[in-house]
């Protein structure tokens, strides 16, 4: 349906009943003018009547009828009104107009008859005598208190009309005149009127736009004004609660996307009302694309879709331990509860996921770590067991016995010695790097990388092993000593151990971007790639029976990385079999 404006559905309604309003007002004045006229009219042909029969009343008495209808015609010329003069038997005596001899007895003419009865008679009717249409009145003479005759006015009916036409014609002027000026008068108000209400309109257009800053002009009028500051205030109140409401929710979303646990919100139909970015990244979900569909269209982990469907037709909380599919493993401790309205009703669940992936993964090293120990420690401890009983059955009174289980003795007590050490040196610096007020110096590179040469010249001379070195004496970095001289003493020392007879250990410091590179490559037998994630694990062995041959613990380069650590740095490794490995230290730049 289509709509209109309020002026032209208030206008045209407007100017009908100005228009029925003025025509019937122009209806009952012409009638009522029509009705004034003739009874003046009525009034004037009566008095003139009256004033006739002073006149002719004389002549009446002494019979001079010829001289009474020559007065007729006399006073007819000066009031411009016909004059008949009727006798009590309806004889015309005089008549302005016409020869009284010749006119037919009016005895039975209707304001005649009323005459005769000593009243006013007021008729209009055709005139035969004229031909046309008169209105007579007639009065009775009376003498005597005897009708003796009657005096009869008349004026033509068309002289009554023109001045009728001539009124109702300008009655017609004015009121068209009326009607134009009611109009433009009715159109201008109406203007008035429907100018606030369009400016009411287009300000609520601009508030259903967002646009609640603006404020309504507040016109003169009452109501309108009224309306006016209604809708200000309305917009104020309704601004300074969407700023409220917009706050809170950009806190909430604050705090949501600050928070380390995964927010998962769903309704009783399973439909995804809130979602944080840390669950979005848990389950793998775009969080725009997410809200407001059902948690079943976005992701299809059974574990995460069934423990939902439980927590849903649980009242109480629900808990549970869900592994994440896919090629890394990811371990998640979800619990969820009741999501319930302002009256108590549930209406959802709330899900908080917390990644125990990291702590799954340190209980897993925790124990590998206690079975490496064990096992590295049960090693030499069975063989100094051994020695030591088969010494005592009876190996000691033989000397070479003796000292050849001594020296096994002596030689897995070293190992234990050693692998002590080891593990000493390893707490030391997990513990340094946990304290964050480590003391690191300044100082130079080269220092620490000479050190470390002369800590494995002996070996090297030994395994007939070359070492060369390169390392610009100007670069520094902030270090602590000995912890990062033990790091690049154990790669040198496991390049050298696991080199062949001639070959060189080379030992380079570099620059490359804003790290300080300290590589040691060897050209030993290499190393697989499936082995090379797990080379700086704590009791990892490529090959194990080789290691604990050339006296390695399993700790070298687990003790390597966390001095990288301690040092703000990190390591890397480049190896392929065959053709040897590359172990790199990289510490960040002295500035």
């Amino acid at each position: 349906m289509k709509r209109r404006s309020l002026f032209w559905k208030v206008y045209p309604l407007s100017f009908f009943v100005i228009f029925i309003s003025l025509l019937l007002a122009a209806l009952y004045g012409a009638r009522e003018m029509r009705t004034l006229y003739i009874d003046q009219l009525t009034n004037t042909l009566e008095a003139r009547a009256r004033i006739a029969e002073r006149l002719l009343k004389p002549l009446l008495n002494s019979n001079e009828f010829t001289r009474l209808n020559l007065e007729c015609r006399r006073i007819s010329e000066v009031s411009n009104t016909r004059i008949t003069v009727v006798d009590a038997q309806g004889f015309v005596l005089g008549d302005s107009h016409d020869d009284p001899a010749s006119m037919e007895s009016h005895a039975t003419r209707p304001e005649v008859v009323i005459a005769y009865g000593g009243e006013v008679g007021v008729r209009t009717r055709y005139s035969n005598t004229l031909q046309a249409n008169m209105m007579y009145v007639a009065i009775p003479v009376k003498e005597n208190r005897e009708i003796v005759a009657v005096v009869r006015m008349a004026v033509p009916v068309s002289a009554v009309g023109n001045v009728l036409n001539s009124f109702y014609r300008n009655i017609t002027i004015g009121g068209a005149i009326i009607l134009v000026l009611a109009a433009l008068a009715s159109s201008v108000v109406l203007k008035r009127l429907s100018d606030p209400l369009r400016e009411l309109r287009d300000g609520a257009v601009q508030f259903a736009a967002g646009d609640l800053d603006s404020r309504l002009p507040v016109p003169a009028t009452e109501e309108i004004a009224d309306l006016s500051e209604s809708m200000n205030r309305m917009a104020e109140q309704l601004n300074a609660r969407i700023k409220t409401v917009a706050q809170q929710r950009n806190e909430r979303e604050a705090i949501l996307s600050s928070m380390s646990e995964g927010i998962l919100a769903l309704d009783a139909d399973e439909k995804i009302v809130l979602l944080n970015r840390v669950a979005a990244d848990f389950l793998d979900l775009d969080i725009s694309e997410s809200r407001g569909k059902a948690l079943y269209e976005m992701t299809r982990i059974p574990s995460v879709l069934d423990f939902v469907d439980r927590a849903l037709h649980n009242p109480d909380v629900t808990e549970m331990e869900i592994k994440m599919p896919g090629t890394s493993e990811k371990y998640f401790q979800a619990r969820a509860a009741a999501l319930k309205d302002s009256f108590g009703k549930k209406v959802g669940v709330v899900v908080v996921f917390n990644d125990i992936t990291r702590l799954k993964k340190l209980e897993s090293i925790r124990r590998d770590f206690v079975a490496n120990v064990s096992h590295e420690l049960r090693t030499p401890i069975t063989a100094i067991t051994g020695s030591v009983e088969t010494l005592l059955d009876g190996a000691m009174d033989n000397s070479d016995d003796s000292r050849r289980f001594l020296e096994m003795i002596a030689r897995h007590s070293d190992r234990l010695n050693r692998l002590i050490e080891d593990l000493l040196s390893l707490a030391k610096i997990e513990s340094e790097t946990e304290q964050t007020g480590a003391d690191l110096i300044c100082g130079q590179v080269s220092d620490v990388i000479q050190s470390s040469l002369l800590a494995c010249q002996e070996k090297s001379r030994i395994h007939e092993v070359n070492i060369s070195s390169s390392c610009d004496p100007n670069l520094e970095v902030h270090m602590n000593r000995g912890p990062l001289e033990q790091a690049i003493t154990n790669l040198i020392d496991n390049a050298i151990k696991y080199s062949n007879r001639g070959s060189t250990v080379d030992v380079e410091v570099t620059l490359s971007g804003d790290e300080i590179v300290i590589s040691v490559q060897d050209q030993g037998t290499g190393i697989a790639a499936e082995h090379l994630p797990r080379l700086f694990e704590r009791f990892y062995r490529v090959d194990t029976g080789r290691s604990r041959d050339v006296g390695g613990t399993g700790l070298g380069l687990a003790i390597v990385k966390h001095v990288a650590v301690a040092h703000q740095g990190r390591v890397s490794v480049d190896s392929s079999p065959g053709k040897g490995s590359s172990f790199r230290i990289h510490l960040p730049r002295t500035q």
